[in-house]
């Protein structure tokens, strides 16, 4: 069996556009300003929203 390059694979991105290969999973620290203690919110959310996600509170 042949090894497929990655330079192939990039060629049919288009083909997995509605894969969840576009969604990521991000965690952002929140801290909480009466006690200063941390917490973590975590999402799955379509890579191009990331940005997004990280600016709002």
């Amino acid at each position: 069996m042949a090894k497929v390059s990655k330079n192939s694979r990039v060629a049919n991105r288009a083909a997995n556009a509605g894969s969840g290969r576009d969604y990521v999973k991000v965690i952002k620290s929140i801290k909480n300003p009466e006690n200063g203690a941390y917490s973590y919110k975590e999402v799955i959310i379509h890579k191009d929203k990331v940005a997004e996600f990280m600016k709002a509170n």
